[in-house]
C-alpha cells in the first residue's frame, strides 16, 4: 500500500510538471522555449522538406499515415535483411515475412505486442533502428493527435498547427531529454547498455550458457517513457538485466504514467487559461481515474493473497522474489491501465480474478490509457456521458458552448463499438479455426482467458500477453497485426473528426450548459463506463476468468 501512494503522489508532481512544461512549448507563444526553438524547428523542416503550414484536420491525419506508412515499409525492409546489416555480432538470422509485418505493426501502434523473443530473433542494429525508432514515432503521433484534440475542442478553427512541427517538437523538446535522464538512472542502477556479443560460459555439468547482453537501457527509457512496453529480452521487465531493483522498478512504472497523466493535466490548463466553463473538470477526472486505479490495485493484490484454493499461502507463481506480490500487482496495474504493456510478472500464471483486472481495464482502455490515446478514449465517455445527461434533464447537450448532435453522437457510437467488435470477432474466429484454438495451452476457461486476452490486448494497443499462448505463427501474425491496425487508426480518424465538426460550430449561449466539474457527472461518468463495459464484456468474462473462478 504504501508503494502505491508514494507512486501516486510522485505521479502528479512529475506530471503536473510535465503538463506546465508542454502547456508552454506548444500554447504559450512567448514563451522563452517556443522563442528560442524556432530556428531550430525552421532548420530541421528545411532539411526534411517538410511543409511548416498550419494544417487542417484531414492534411493532419495524411501527414500521420504517410510518416507512419514510411516508416512501416523501411522498418520491415530492415527486419527482413538484419542478418547482413551492422551491429549483429550474435549473427541473428532474419525474419519471417508474417513475424516481420506483425513486429512493424505492432510498434507503430504503440502496442509492442511481441510474437518474439528479443534476444534471439532481433540484431542490437534492429532494436535501436526499428524498434527504438518506432517507440518514439508511435509515442508521437498519440500525442500529436490528442493535441489536436484540445486545439479544436478550446477554439473555433479547422486550422489547429502542423503535424511535423508537433511530432518533431515533441521528440526533441520532450522524449529525447526525458528518455536521457530515465536511462542514466538506469544504467546507474544496473540496467546494461552495451554493443558486445553475448557471453558465453561453460557450466559446472560441461554445457555451454549464453548470457545475453546490448544497448538495453536506451531501450528501456522510451518503452516506458513512450507507453509503448515491448522489452529488449521475451522476459520484459522479470529479466533482471531490463529491470534490476526495486527502485528500478519504480522509476519505470513513474515513467509509464507520467505522460498519460500529463495529457490530461494539460487539457486542465488550456481550459484555465482560456477561461472556459469546466475549469475544474480535470481535478474531478484525475481524481475519478486515480480511484478506479487504486481499487484495481487493490483487487489485484487481493486476489494474489488469497492465491490458488487448492494450496495455501500466496500465489508467487510467475513473480520475482525481488518484487514480491505487492510491486507485481502495482506494476500489473500500471502497465494495463496506462496502456504499456511491459510485465514485471507473467499474467498468466495470476489467479483468476487477479488475471480478470488487466483484462478488465484493457476492455475499458481509458483510465488514463496510453499516450494522448487515453485521453482522446475518456473524453468520448465524457462526451456520451454529457449528451445522455442532457438529455435526462431537459437541457441541449452541449461543451463549451458548442452543441452535441447527431452527427457527434454516430461517431461516438462507432468508436465504442469499435473496440469490442474487434475483440469479440477475432476471439471466435480463433475458436472456430484449428489455429487458433491449437494455441492454448490450457484447457477451458483458463484457454479462453488466453485467446480473449491476446486480442483484448492488441486491440487496446497494450501489447502484455498471456504468455501461456503459443502466438508465434503466421494466423496469430496476421489476425493480431489486423486487430492492432483496426484498434488504432479508425479510432483515431473518428475522434479528431468530431473534435473538429465541434470547432466549425458556433458557440451558443453558456449560461444554461450543464456543468462537468461537479460530483453529480461524474459518478453519472462511472455509471456509464460500468455499464457499457459491463454490457459488452461481460459474458465473454463469464465464460472466462469468472467462470474459472466459479470453477476451481
Amino acid at each position: 500500500m504504501t508503494s502505491g501512494f508514494i507512486l501516486i503522489i510522485a505521479f502528479l508532481i512529475i506530471a503536473t510538471l510535465i503538463a506546465w512544461y508542454l502547456y508552454h512549448i506548444y500554447f504559450n507563444a512567448q514563451s522563452f522555449l517556443n522563442v528560442h526553438y524556432t530556428r531550430l524547428e525552421t532548420t530541421l523542416t528545411r532539411m526534411l522538406r517538410l511543409e511548416h503550414a498550419p494544417q487542417s484536420a484531414i492534411d493532419y491525419f495524411k501527414s500521420l499515415l504517410l510518416t507512419n506508412g514510411l516508416a512501416s515499409i523501411l522498418c520491415y525492409v530492415l527486419l527482413r535483411i538484419q542478418h547482413v546489416l551492422w551491429l549483429n555480432p550474435n549473427h541473428v538470422q532474419n525474419m519471417s515475412p508474417d513475424l516481420a509485418f506483425h513486429t512493424v505493426i505492432s510498434f507503430v501502434t504503440n502496442t509492442n505486442l511481441q510474437h518474439y523473443a528479443g534476444e534471439t530473433s532481433l540484431s542490437y542494429f534492429s532494436q535501436m533502428a526499428v524498434i527504438t525508432f518506432l517507440m518514439f514515432l508511435s509515442a508521437g503521433s498519440g500525442f500529436c493527435i490528442a493535441l489536436a484534440f484540445i486545439r479544436r475542442m478550446t477554439g473555433n478553427r479547422d486550422v489547429i498547427g502542423n503535424y511535423y512541427s508537433d511530432l518533431i517538437k515533441w521528440i526533441v523538446l520532450v522524449l529525447l531529454p526525458l528518455s536521457c535522464l530515465v536511462n542514466l538512472l538506469l544504467m546507474h542502477e544496473g540496467v546494461i547498455q552495451t554493443l558486445q556479443k553475448n557471453m558465453q560460459f561453460t557450466t559446472i555439468d560441461h554445457r555451454i550458457q549464453s548470457i545475453p547482453l546490448g544497448p538495453v537501457a536506451s531501450l528501456e527509457s522510451i518503452k516506458h517513457l513512450g507507453t509503448n512496453g515491448g522489452g529488449f529480452f521475451s522476459a520484459n521487465g522479470a529479466m533482471p538485466f531490463e529491470n534490476p531493483t526495486i527502485l528500478t522498478n519504480m522509476v519505470e512504472m513513474i515513467s509509464m504514467m507520467v505522460m498519460p497523466g500529463a495529457v490530461f493535466i494539460l487539457f486542465g490548463i488550456v481550459l484555465y487559461k482560456k477561461k472556459l466553463p469546466s475549469r475544474k473538470q480535470i481535478f474531478y477526472f484525475v481524481g475519478l481515474l486515480l480511484a478506479i486505479f487504486l481499487m484495481c490495485f487493490l483487487i489485484n493484490l487481493g486476489a494474489e493473497h488469497m492465491g490458488n484454493p487448492h494450496f495455501s499461502g500466496d500465489n508467487m507463481e510467475g513473480k520475482e522474489t525481488r518484487f514480491g506480490l505487492t510491486q507485481s500487482a502495482l506494476f500489473t496495474t500500471v502497465t494495463t491501465s496506462f496502456t504499456t504493456g511491459a510485465v514485471n510478472n507473467m499474467h498468466d500464471a495470476q489467479t483468476a480474478l487477479g488475471g480478470m483486472v488487466p483484462l478488465v481495464l484493457m476492455m475499458i482502455n481509458a483510465i488514463f490509457g496510453g499516450e494522448g490515446v487515453g485521453f482522446l478514449n475518456f473524453m468520448t465517455y465524457v462526451l456520451l456521458t454529457l449528451f445522455i445527461a442532457g438529455l435526462m434533464i431537459g437541457r441541449s447537450p452541449q461543451l463549451f458552448g458548442k452543441r452535441l448532435e447527431n452527427k457527434e453522437m454516430t461517431c461516438i457510437s462507432v468508436i465504442l463499438m469499435i473496440h469490442p467488435l474487434i475483440i469479440l470477432s477475432f476471439t471466435s474466429l480463433a475458436l472456430i479455426f484449428p489455429n487458433g484454438l491449437s494455441a492454448m495451452t490450457n484447457p477451458g476457461a483458463h484457454g479462453l482467458s488466453q485467446i480473449l486476452y491476446e486480442y483484448t490486448s492488441a486491440s487496446a494497443n497494450n501489447g502484455s500477453g498471456f504468455e501461456g499462448l503459443q502466438d508465434h505463427t503466421a494466423f496469430w501474425n496476421i489476425t493480431t497485426g489486423l486487430a492492432m491496425f483496426l484498434g488504432r487508426y479508425p479510432v483515431m480518424i473518428l475522434q479528431l473528426f468530431i473534435a473538429s465538426m465541434l470547432a466549425r460550430k458556433p458557440i451558443q449561449n453558456t449560461t444554461n450548459e450543464m456543468a462537468i466539474d461537479t460530483p453529480i457527472f461524474t459518478v453519472l461518468l462511472v455509471v456509464m463506463l460500468i455499464t457499457i463495459s459491463a454490457l459488452t464484456f461481460l459474458p465473454a468474462l463469464v465464460l472466462g476468468p469468472i467462470g474459472e473462478f466459479l470453477t476451481s
